[in-house]
């Protein structure tokens, strides 16, 4: 993992400070490795494509723990560079070392846009995958890996990505209205007290209180693990990524005008749930002998540590089978900080009939 080179103006001590930090502790990256989805999807690509591993120079950006380093060796790369920006670096070569691949694996600390490689790489293989896809823009890093190691040839791990959204009923909606209705009662009991008490009077200070706890209650996106009968329509993509091609220009901003049709009769429409797939396809020059994705689509089952951004309507609408959404969706970062994301929605839903409800707009926050 890096500082993105998009970004140089951002303070790297500040940036360690709120990202890198918590990738060294351990029981994060175990939460990572305990996820089963993730786990096999990596291992699969790794092991059912020993292709384009073997005899092979990896870089593995953003090691973590080493896992996707030692597996690339496990299927007979020749050379691993491991390249990691926090201490996390030093449990990876203890391990590295206790399956004696040291002579294969090399970990590096740094960030991948201050290091050095002494060869040009066949593969990248990374993990950067943050919620909703993009929260953390590490694939600042992985670009800046590819335009600077990776061979004409080489393969990206995962190869390809797409973001989806979906309308959704969820019983948060109203949950979250209750706590932020909660806490503005605390407030004017706050003001009131303390002017009786006190003399000082508070409500100078109440629509900035309002404000922020709004933003924190209504508007902040919701990390959830969505069951599949929670989705009320159609899912569809929002943005579609090729690995190998992508620029950071192209992952900054991404808007998208799409529709999606409720699928079920007299639904309440509490907002919309976002989600994201990635592939492991190899290229067009040298593709992969088995394909495996990797999909955080809400599960009937445990899902993966990702789960789903939630993007809740305040006030909820009441929506029918056949009615069509039309949304406009757009995701930037974050001015006071770029790994986190700023989120406009607007919506129309025409019904069967013809009829158009009033539109809607929303502004998010991914934090």
């Amino acid at each position: 993992m890096g500082s993105t080179a998009a970004n140089r103006a951002v303070d790297k001590g500040v940036d360690f400070a709120n990202y890198f930090c918590t990738y060294g502790f351990l029981y994060h990256q175990k939460e990572m490795l305990c996820d089963r989805v993730r786990m096999d999807a990596y291992f699969n690509a790794i092991f059912e494509n020993k292709h384009h591993f073997q005899g092979k120079t990896v870089l593995d950006v953003g090691t973590g723990s080493g896992i996707l380093a030692i597996w690339s060796a496990q299927a007979g790369a020749r050379k691993v560079y491991a390249v990691e920006a926090t201490k996390m670096a030093e449990h990876a070569r203890e391990l590295v070392r206790a399956n004696k691949l040291q002579n294969l694996v090399e970990v590096i600390e740094g960030s991948m846009e201050d290091v050095t490689l002494p060869e040009k790489v066949d593969v990248i293989i990374s993990e950067w995958m943050g919620y909703f896809l993009l929260r953390e823009s590490m694939l600042d890093s992985v670009i800046c890996a590819r335009d600077r190691w990776l061979n004409p040839n080489g393969v990206m791990y995962p190869s390809h990505a797409r973001m989806w959204m979906a309308p959704i009923r969820s019983s948060l909606v109203d949950q979250k209205k209750s706590d932020y209705e909660g806490a503005m009662e605390d407030w004017n009991s706050f003001v009131n007290e303390t002017k009786t008490y006190y003399g000082v009077d508070m409500s100078a200070l109440t629509n900035p209180f309002t404000e922020e706890q709004r933003r924190y209650y209504l508007q902040t996106s919701i990390w959830n693990n969505l069951h599949p009968n929670q989705i009320i329509g159609t899912p569809v993509i929002v943005k579609e990524i090729d690995c190998l091609i992508t620029t950071v220009d192209d992952i900054r901003d991404v808007r998208a005008s799409i529709s999606s049709s409720i699928t079920e009769e007299n639904a309440r429409l509490c907002g919309f749930g976002g989600w994201f797939d990635v592939h492991f396809r190899g290229s067009n020059k040298s593709p992969a002998q088995q394909e495996i994705e990797l999909t955080t689509a809400p599960s009937e089952d445990t899902g993966t540590h990702w789960g789903q951004q939630v993007f809740l309507l305040h006030p909820p609408q009441r929506v029918q089978c056949g009615d069509n959404l039309t949304f406009h969706f757009s995701m930037s970062r974050s001015k006071d900080n770029h790994r986190l994301m700023d989120v406009d929605l607007s919506c129309e839903i025409r019904q069967p009939s013809g009829k158009l409800l009033p539109p809607f707009q929303k502004k998010f926050y991914i934090e």
